[in-house]
């Protein structure tokens, strides 16, 4: 599928979090030559929650990850929820589609482990360097490559390096300097999330459900000031626990409220057994934006591809990214690899174009019920009503955690399957 003899891999994937670590190690499996780029060198940090649905422990199977607890990781039985004055168990489903059990790990060695098996698959991987921007040819407005040069300190005053590929991959997160670079902005009309969190060495590291408090109170529950957004507490099993909290909105809007500040006094209010002080703190508080509902598109168009936080794929019920952002680049990799059989540059186009439509039928609906979701939750008497009069209710509680999970049957199943698989189905995919 190589453009020119000038050409220096079958695909250039930039980024090396979950979306192009998992694009680059199937278009490696697939035989393709893969150059991956990204400007940290690994392990490095990243916001964000480290837990694991059963989604995403799908994703993590068909790519061959091993998942043993001597590989590192923590196993999770399903979510323990607080609210309205209620705490609810709600395990994870037993489904054929998907494993009956979450995982979590952190992403400093999540995403190490995920680029390690994308370079074992074959994929060239240039860490420490900083991709500066596209190369577009001029006769056909197609990208054709990308430009860098070392990151940081080194790459003052060098000249950047040209790479070339037929297809590009734009796994640069939520400000895609590649997206931009080529008119491609974030749509305004969709939701954002934002989300700051920290570490914690606790006695229930390993505790085995992950705490999603769907009420923040800045003193005594019930009776002091309820805080905008929702917390959770995902132990890691390593002596520490993933402790954050964030919120939603529905357009791309920059909310005023002070995260920082608001953790502070969640914290200070926290469930004493977990031992969240000061002194058991490791690391500062960090935030990150969270993209939601396809917020930036087309996914696909003239070379380039956009896949995970790139093309806003943060699900806007529960502010998951990594199940999408590992689907996408698996999707997309089987739109790359068929590509490079074809005989023209017409049908080149089409089989690329196909990644676009398959992520959209596979999830485009699930994100239009999201977005509805969070114009429902922005309005704090909705929330109270729900999290009071619906977490006592078992079908109500099960109807939830398959929803917001995006765990559920999408063909056969149980009437609650059926429900949202249909509810998927009839409005528009987004």
């Amino acid at each position: 599928m190589r453009g020119t003899v000038s050409d220096d891999a079958d695909v250039i994937v930039v980024g090396g979090g979950p979306a192009g670590s998992a694009t680059a190690f199937y278009c490696a499996q697939a035989g393709l030559s893969v150059l991956l780029l990204d400007k940290a060198t690994f392990p490095r940090d990243k916001v964000c929650g480290d837990g694991l649905t059963p989604r995403a422990t799908r994703e993590l199977a068909l790519m061959g990850v091993p998942l043993r607890e001597e590989d590192g990781w923590i196993r999770n039985l399903g979510l323990r929820v607080h609210g309205g004055g209620h705490t609810i168990e709600l395990p994870w489903p037993e489904l054929s589609s998907y494993p009956s059990y979450g995982m979590a790990r952190a992403r400093t060695s999540f995403d190490h482990l995920l680029l390690e098996h994308a370079r074992a698959a074959g994929a060239k991987v240039l860490e420490g360097t900083n991709v500066t921007g596209p190369v577009v040819d001029e006769r056909t407005g197609r990208v054709v490559g990308v430009t860098a040069r070392p990151a940081g300190a080194r790459g003052r005053g060098v000249e950047p390096t040209t790479y070339r590929a037929p297809v590009v991959v734009a796994a640069d997160g939520v400000s895609s300097r590649l997206a931009t670079a080529v008119g491609r902005e974030k749509r305004d009309d969709r939701p954002m999330g934002v989300a700051v969190r920290t570490y914690f060495r606790t006695p229930r590291h390993d505790d085995a459900w992950m705490e999603s408090h769907l009420e923040l109170w800045d003193g005594e529950p019930g009776r002091s000031n309820l805080m905008p957004g929702y917390g959770w507490i995902f132990a890691l099993g390593d002596g520490t626990a993933n402790v954050g909290l964030g919120s939603v909105s529905s357009t791309a809007h920059a909310t005023k409220v002070d995260y920082k500040d608001l953790f502070e006094r969640w914290m200070a209010h926290a469930p004493a057994e977990w031992e969240f002080t000061p002194d058991n703190q490791v690391g500062p508080v960090r935030g990150a934006a969270l993209p939601m509902g396809f917020n930036r598109k087309p996914l696909y168009a003239r070379g380039l591809l956009l896949v995970g936080d790139a093309g806003g794929m943060v699900s806007p019920f529960n502010g998951e990214g990594i199940a999408y952002a590992m689907q996408a680049g698996r999707v997309a990799a089987q739109a790359i690899a068929d590509a490079r059989v074809r005989s023209s540059a017409v049908s080149r186009e089409r089989a690329l174009l196909t990644y676009s439509r398959r992520m959209r039928e596979d999830i485009g609906g699930y994100y239009t019920l999201g977005r509805t979701f969070v114009k429902l939750i922005e309005n704090p008497q909705v929330m109270r009503i729900c999290t009071k009069y619906g977490l006592p209710r078992p079908l109500v509680m099960k109807f939830t955690l398959r929803l917001l999970s995006d765990c559920y049957e999408p063909s056969g199943g149980d009437m609650v399957d059926r429900v949202i698989a249909g509810l998927t189905k009839i409005v528009p995919a987004a």
